[in-house]
């Protein structure tokens, strides 16, 4: 195994001149990078800066819509702006990343001027998604503070930044194809072991899309250095060693909206109304979650092989079955476990994961549910799809130890009865629990009054403010 360390980028040193504070915020146009952002905003607020928030025209519908103007701090004002997309070409992947990486960018560099011309306040610095690095070259023409976020694992950075290293070693070709999957290595003995095939821009089957999104994280390598600030929702004792490579990023996580008395909605999605009514009838550590989040599919095979798998289990479970998804139960399936199964459209994960009764998480390890999980001290069974979720379900399975990955048969299908034999051991074995507990309490402590992402973002807060 190859262990690989990059010396550390070095962020802009330049002064911004700085008014009245007043900060525009733009994520990458997806659920996962739309909500931690919009906590940051809160948090933020809360600290007398002024917000203005921006979404695609699709995204800042759903906000309104689920979020709702009640739940948000004043303070913020959402705008949206067009993600230069007709409807049918959202659902093409390289055309919805390649016109979106584009035209952001210039989106935004008009809102700035429009509102640097009116009468309120001026716009005195960018947080931006770091998938959308393009910004950063906006905040340097207009002269405005920067910060890059970053919705992932800093794990994910450092992949990013070792870039030429792996093309250098021999492990990756120019195009980011693996030269050897053999070599799998770790970039810090604390961090995820990794094997080249599950790079985040080689877990697509879309060739176009791997090749996009390696050069578009090479791009944003050169963004980043010219940032203010590099931020991200995680926490240093989560991921020391990435921390340790690449000490210019600055955890401030995790970024969730039950650690706030005025609890802002944790989706852009309506969710089911009664399930933690449900939840509240079943007894302690009694019940499987299942999600997947917004964008995983299944065909019909493995669906009903998952669906079997948590019947067998013969466990209370809520299962997040998207209302976009193709749901072909087993037949007789909705009538066998309408005793102790609950089946829903979109669940409030956060409220769902801090529940008593909640025992294990099947998930798909994107980072949000990750540290939502990690947060609530609740065990996982890992099954990522694409992208970081594979360097996620590294961490949790091998370096932090709280949970087990589903394993595929010689044919690429996880079988029911794999599932049902890795949700009884995280039931029966109690160290998985044990081990997800004590980072609940570490996490807990660092994003208390005196941890260390207490003071990175204090520290944040006071740079906006001046």
């Amino acid at each position: 195994m190859l262990s690989i360390s990059n010396p550390p980028l070095h962020l802009s040193t330049r002064k911004i001149s700085m008014g009245k504070p007043h900060a525009i915020m733009v994520p990458f146009p997806m659920q996962g990078h739309i909500i931690p952002l919009m906590e940051l905003a809160q948090c933020l607020a809360k600290h007398g800066i002024k917000i203005t928030f921006v979404n695609t025209e699709i995204n800042h519908d759903r906000v309104q819509a689920f979020s709702g103007n009640e739940a948000l701090d004043d303070r913020i004002r959402l705008v949206s702006v067009p993600d230069g997309l007709e409807s049918s070409e959202r659902y093409i992947p390289e055309k919805f990343m390649e016109t979106v990486y584009e035209i952001m960018p210039r989106n935004i560099e008009e809102l700035i001027q429009e509102i640097n011309a009116s009468n309120e306040d001026k716009i005195t610095c960018v947080i931006y998604d770091q998938c959308l690095g393009r910004i950063q070259e906006v905040a340097e023409k207009l002269g405005v503070g920067s910060a890059a976020f970053c919705a992932a694992a800093a794990a994910l950075l450092v992949l990013g930044f070792n870039i030429p290293r792996l093309i250098e070693d021999g492990i990756i070709d120019n195009e980011g194809s693996p030269l050897n999957n053999n070599n799998i290595f770790q970039l810090n003995p604390t961090m995820p072991i990794i094997s080249p095939s599950d790079f985040v821009w080689n877990r697509s089957k879309i060739s176009a899309i791997r090749k996009l999104v390696f050069n578009i994280m090479k791009q944003n390598n050169k963004f980043m250095k010219s940032a203010n600030w590099l931020i991200c929702n995680s926490v240093h004792n989560l991921e020391p060693g990435a921390f340790t490579v690449a000490t210019q990023i600055t955890p401030i996580g995790p970024l969730l909206s039950t650690n706030r008395p005025q609890n802002l909605p944790d989706h852009i999605q309506e969710p089911d109304p009664d399930c933690l009514k449900w939840l509240d009838q079943q007894p302690p550590c009694s019940v499987i979650y299942i999600a997947f989040g917004s964008t995983t599919i299944f065909n019909k095979n493995q669906f009903q092989e998952l669906a079997m798998g948590i019947e067998q289990s013969n466990r209370p479970f809520l299962w997040v079955v998207r209302p976009d998804s193709d749901k072909d139960f087993p037949d007789g399936y909705l009538d066998r476990v309408t005793t102790h199964g609950r089946i829903v459209g979109w669940a409030p994960q956060q409220r769902v994961l801090s529940h008593s009764s909640i025992a294990c998480f099947i998930s798909h390890c994107g980072w949000n549910s990750t540290l939502e999980s990690v947060s609530n001290g609740v065990p996982m069974l890992c099954w990522p799809y694409f992208a970081d979720q594979f360097i996620n379900r590294s961490y949790i399975c091998d370096t932090w130890k709280i949970g087990l990955t589903i394993d595929e048969d010689e044919n690429g299908v996880v079988k029911f009865d794999e599932i049902k034999e890795k949700i009884d051991r995280l039931f029966e074995e109690d160290v998985f629990k044990e081990r997800a507990l004590c980072l609940k309490e570490m996490i807990s402590s660092s994003a208390s009054e005196g941890g260390d992402s207490y003071k990175n973002l204090s520290n944040f807060i006071s740079w906006i403010r001046g």
